[in-house]
């Protein structure tokens, strides 16, 4: 059995995420309140393997999470791309003329703001999980109280489904990472099929020192799919740039890496792992 650690509970899109990843296995999930907390389970139980949304294609990354990840020492084993939809839920015995106001997390909310935009009589209720809305509502028994989260939350929970796909865009993925300890990140990835990697680097100051670092891995044949940079406190205009790589030879990937090594300073591979597939919820 994989024990999972997320932000959130059961319902939540990080915990859809964990089973459709793992959906082969037996998982026993680890609810957290906060993403400081799954680290904080990884290290005190190297068995345990987190799953962290990083980035999301509407609300875009969660800069905070690359810190931690970084500060953690945890490797990325894996990811998973999720395709994010929403639906207004509420107890059985209500409706929509009975219901005011509506509680999710505040993305959530933001990502259906055209439908909200069309109900101007429900009041919007932000709240700090979207799973964990429909869990309070069924809990409390709270007549004209809605929730949006995703259907199958509803379903969990026992609440009745209003309406489906409600989010304004219809194409909303969360890309999720899986990471755990170092000692057990070679029985949970398989090196044979690894073809993208996240590193991390800060550089000098140099004219042209981010350059010749794309130049080397545009050289190698390695394509950059993500760059993220963040400042590094306590030294004024310094960064550190997390980077995420594809290629289809692991040797020349390998021999990219040996090359810019001496270009960068404090240079970090987060992960070796496979490209993940988007998938629906």
């Amino acid at each position: 059995m994989k024990r999972i650690a997320i932000q959130g509970i059961a319902g939540s899109f990080h915990d859809i995420a964990a089973h459709q990843y793992f959906s082969n296995e037996q998982v026993q999930g680890i609810y957290c309140s906060t993403f400081e907390e799954v680290f904080r389970q990884i290290a005190n139980d190297p068995t345990v393997i987190g799953m962290v949304a990083i980035e999301n294609t509407i609300a875009g990354s969660l800069l905070h999470n690359y810190e931690l990840l970084r500060a953690s020492g945890t490797s990325i084993v894996g990811e998973h791309k999720l395709h994010i939809e929403h639906a207004i839920c509420c107890l059985p015995e209500d409706d929509w003329h009975s219901i005011s106001e509506v509680h999710s997390h505040p993305v959530a909310l933001m990502q259906c703001r055209d439908f909200l935009a069309n109900h101007p009589k429900l009041k919007a209720v932000e709240a700090e999980d979207t799973a964990g809305s429909a869990e309070l509502i069924a809990r409390t028994k709270q007549r004209g109280w809605a929730a949006i989260c995703n259907a199958s939350a509803a379903k969990l929970y026992g609440l009745k489904v209003l309406e489906n796909h409600i989010e304004d865009n219809k194409h909303n993925f969360t890309r999720f990472l899986v990471v755990c300890h170092p000692q057990r990140s070679g029985s949970l990835r398989p090196w044979e099929n690894a073809n993208k990697a996240s590193l991390v680097f800060s550089l000098p100051h140099e004219e042209g020192s981010l350059s010749k670092v794309l130049t080397i891995l545009s050289f190698y044949s390695i394509n950059l799919t993500k760059i993220q940079s963040l400042p590094i406190i306590g030294h004024e205009w310094e960064y550190m740039f997390y980077v995420d790589v594809k290629f289809d030879n692991i040797t020349r990937y390998h021999q990219s890496i040996d090359a810019i090594v001496p270009l960068t300073k404090k240079l970090k591979i987060l992960g070796e792992y496979e490209d993940g597939k988007q998938q629906d919820t």
